[in-house]
């Protein structure tokens, strides 16, 4: 990602609108393809092991969609004349993001948590957000500020990204078992496609001199903000957890899908919801410094679960069984 953002500072024109590379056009077509490959790559059988358990999916989706954009509104409407207007949106809009599904699922394997209501609470949280982030947005930012009204970002949102989710649903009979031997691949391409939406995204903002004025005071600024948001809210949940008596495998599963914010969405909903914004690249910084944040501590987190877990099995295998009556 870093090396995207300099390269966007060193060579802006390409990547700009108009530019030799075409990002209206190749913007678009690189949003359908990671979605269309995250429809191969998703199985819906899985999820139906997780389905029974609605409260705990209900506590994730209110962690994501009500607890992190109330703090969002907050900050945006809290931070007026301290920030930069594009980087308070962008803390509101990384707030108002679904949460991940690849890593919330594979930390909460690590850490031996509820699998099924991880892969069910983070995929149900990424289709919800193709109405409820925008309708955050909407709600607390000044109409104009956005790209239309409401029905049409959800209308673009569901064309860009649901859509293509569903063709490849229905192509996984013939391509599911392409899908699980090129994982790497697949991966890759995603990998790859986000990161020519970074590029991009912040080529308009050099071009239009946008961080002229503010690049390493908002740098600061997103990053501290974006730790105490992080820490704020994971501890807010695992307190909740707490209070409500869950077992450890769902307190787990609940923190992880509670607590994360999608890049991989997130930027290609940028790319449709703030479409010709000179401030992309200040409005997309939060979500890019949040991203690895999360990941780092989550991991440090899911880590200590897992070894704790193996501590507690290995005392259990050492201590002697009780006598039988």
């Amino acid at each position: 990602m870093v090396i995207a953002v300099i390269l966007a500072w060193w060579f802006p024109a390409p990547g700009a609108e108009g530019g030799i590379l075409q990002p209206e056009l190749m913007t678009d077509l690189g949003v359908a393809l990671i979605f269309f490959l995250h429809g191969i790559s998703l199985s819906f059988s899985a999820l139906r092991d997780g389905l029974l358990q609605w409260k705990q999916h209900l506590l994730v989706q209110s962690c994501v969609f009500l607890l992190f954009p109330l703090v969002g509104v907050a900050l945006f409407w809290g931070l007026h004349g301290l920030l930069p207007e594009d980087l308070r949106i962008g803390l509101l809009f990384l707030c108002a993001l679904p949460s991940t599904v690849s890593s919330s699922v594979a930390l909460t394997a690590t850490a031996n948590g509820h699998i099924p209501i991880a892969l069910f609470s983070a995929t149900i949280s990424s289709l919800l957000g193709v109405v409820l982030t925008p309708l955050w947005m909407m709600l607390a930012v000044k109409s104009g500020e956005s790209s239309g009204s409401l029905m049409n970002v959800v209308f673009n949102l569901f064309l860009m990204l649901v859509l293509p989710l569903i063709v490849g649903q229905l192509c996984r009979p013939w391509l599911a078992s392409w899908g699980q031997r090129n994982k790497k691949l697949i991966n890759n391409i995603d990998r790859l496609i986000i990161l020519f939406l970074i590029y991009t995204s912040f080529c308009d903002s050099f071009v239009m001199g946008v961080w002229t004025n503010s690049g390493l005071v908002s740098v600061c600024s997103v990053c501290l903000l974006s730790l105490l948001i992080f820490s704020g809210l994971f501890w807010s949940i695992w307190r909740i957890c707490l209070l409500l008596r869950l077992p450890e495998a769902n307190r787990i599963a609940i923190l992880f899908c509670g607590s994360k914010k999608s890049l991989a969405t997130g930027i290609p909903m940028a790319q449709v919801m703030f479409s010709g914004h000179p401030g992309m690249g200040l409005i997309l910084l939060p979500i890019m410094i949040y991203h690895p944040l999360q990941l780092v501590i989550c991991g440090v987190m899911a880590n200590r679960w897992k070894n704790s877990s193996a501590e507690t099995s290995g005392l259990a295998e050492t201590l002697p069984e009780s006598p039988q009556d």
